[in-house]
């Protein structure tokens, strides 16, 4: 009847994985499932702790070689998916000697400076520029 402990600590498990969003304890309860699996098949508890440990130590480090397991640490200022700024279009009309602009963009004036990966043939020409991070109150922008 062991192996009913290890099935419903995998259950539980399972549910609370649902309500977390992470891979981790899914792999934890799959270790669980298969110590009661082990359980079932008449091992003895030492055993049966240490096929659930195997296991879920086993998927764990699969996991982390996975792409759901990779900590995502990317630059907020410039990822698209955290500002809506990102990739629209603006028309700077001219530069400063500092290599920054004053332009209004929806409903605001911002101070816009160039990409450190422009191209120096087009620095500081007056154009339409394509926004590739945003700074504080600063639009970083490049040729588009």
């Amino acid at each position: 009847m062991a192996y009913y402990i290890w099935f419903v600590a995998a259950v539980l498990l399972v549910i609370v994985e649902l309500n977390t969003g992470t891979f981790y304890l899914l792999m934890v309860a799959v270790g669980l499932a298969a110590a009661g699996v082990a359980a079932w098949l008449g091992a003895s508890s030492a055993a049966q702790a240490l096929v659930g440990a195997l296991v879920a130590a086993v998927l764990i480090a699969g996991l982390r070689r996975t792409r759901f397991g990779k900590l995502r640490r990317g630059n907020a200022a410039a990822d698209p998916n955290v500002n809506l700024d990102i990739g629209q279009e603006l028309d700077v009309p001219a530069w400063d000697a500092n290599g920054r602009a004053r332009v209004p963009y929806r409903g605001a004036d911002w101070t816009v400076e160039l990409a450190p990966d422009c191209p120096p043939d087009r620095a500081l020409a007056p154009g339409r520029y394509r926004i590739v991070a945003v700074r504080g109150s600063t639009l970083v922008v490049s040729p588009r």
